[in-house]
């Protein structure tokens, strides 16, 4: 796509790779380096990841408010090439007008793409209720037809939240279709057999968020998934390593993690280049 490419061209590039059963890998870094570095490896398209933006401020997931996301996000996008959509949680704000404003900002901070999900944050009552969280999509979609628009993905969080109604998540999934969304996305659906069951269920390119024993990336493409994203999976194995050699350090006082160490430097060396 090359530097300075139209953020329209670059919707309409992030808007073409989804097709059924030739599923996008989409990876989620967390800052400008760790998004250089997957571009640099190959990948078509990244999004950010709320829980690994968070981290990078020192909160949990759910505590970056829109500003914050927003400001991520067009940092992510200044590093690379590729199309960025973003994870832009709940919309901040639980009214239509709310959501229709963050994604109109997402649009003018020239994302190709974000997503939208139905999670309420409110642990006695988690989910939108169905007709508002339809609504709730609907202005999303407005909105991402603004300007040089976006690719809306609606999000329906049941699986992920410990709710597993299959029949519940396709419900909404298929409200969400008709309320105008361009990719449809259930993360923790993990059962080879319930991604079918939603992928023939709706017309839309369906995204599978990676999870513990789920099928590899061959049988996915081979159910129809069109989209397939790691959430913060990956920061979470950076924080791993990181914790790995520190405890090595402090508690053994040995420095085998130096191996790893000359590897991301090598990495590093590839994949950033001086401002």
């Amino acid at each position: 796509m090359g530097p300075g490419s139209l953020p329209a061209a670059k919707v309409e590039a992030f808007r073409a790779l989804h097709v059924s059963g030739r599923p996008v890998l989409m990876p989620n870094p967390w800052d400008a380096g760790s998004a250089k570095l997957l571009a640099s490896l190959g990948f078509q398209a990244l999004a950010t990841t709320s829980s690994g933006h968070a981290a990078t401020l020192g909160r949990l997931d759910g505590c970056v408010d829109r500003v914050e996301a927003l400001e991520h996000a067009a940092a992510i996008i200044a590093a690379v090439d590729v199309p960025v959509s973003a994870d832009l949680e709940n919309g901040f704000g639980a009214e239509p007008s709310a959501v229709f404003a963050t994604v109109e900002a997402a649009v003018g901070v020239g994302l190709a793409g974000c997503s939208i999900e139905d999670f309420t944050g409110d642990p006695d009552i988690p989910f939108y209720d169905a007709k508002l969280a339809a609504e709730r999509v609907g202005a999303a979609v407005q909105a991402a037809r603004t300007g040089a628009g976006l690719v809306l993905t609606a999000r329906a969080e049941n699986f992920i939240r410990g709710n597993r109604d299959l029949a519940g998540t396709i419900a909404r999934l298929q409200a969400y279709q008709e309320a105008g969304a361009d990719v449809l996305y259930a993360p923790g659906l993990s059962d080879l057999s319930d991604i079918r069951s939603v992928i023939t269920s709706v017309d839309r390119p369906v995204n599978v968020l990676v999870m513990p024993g789920m099928a590899p990336v061959a049988e996915l493409a081979e159910a129809g998934v069109a989209r397939i994203s790691v959430g913060g999976s990956l920061h979470y194995v950076a924080l791993a390593a990181l914790a790995r050699a520190g405890r090595e350090l402090l508690d053994d006082g040995t420095y085998g993690f130096l191996g790893l160490a000359a590897e991301g430097r090598q990495q590093a060396a590839a994949a950033l280049r001086p401002h």
